[in-house]
């Protein structure tokens, strides 16, 4: 589990370098298209693609990561039983203090 969290952190850390590497095209926050260096980073057509399908191959390892953990952690939640269930919590009555009279 611990590997699957290491990897999740790597690939979420390789999304975001991925999507910060792409061209703004379409101003979504009003910060793309004006600029002078960010633009000329990319400028051919095949990078662009590239890197687009890059994104879409990284979201899907991210989603499908996502899923084995949350399979992987339901499964270790059902497995363990509950503390009610066992039998070390069943206590008997206290005894009774004797008194002699």
């Amino acid at each position: 589990m611990v590997i699957l969290l290491v990897l999740q952190a790597l690939i979420a850390l390789a999304l975001i370098s991925v999507i910060l590497l792409q061209k703004s095209e379409g101003g979504g926050l009003g910060l793309g298209g004006g600029g002078g260096a960010s633009n000329n980073v990319f400028t051919a057509r095949g990078a662009a693609n590239f890197l687009t399908r890059l994104t879409a191959i990284l979201a899907g390892v991210f989603m499908f990561n996502c899923l084995l953990m949350s399979i992987i952690a339901s499964r270790q939640i059902h497995k363990q039983s509950s503390f009610l269930d066992t039998e070390s919590t069943q206590q008997e009555a206290p005894a009774q203090p004797t008194t002699d009279k």
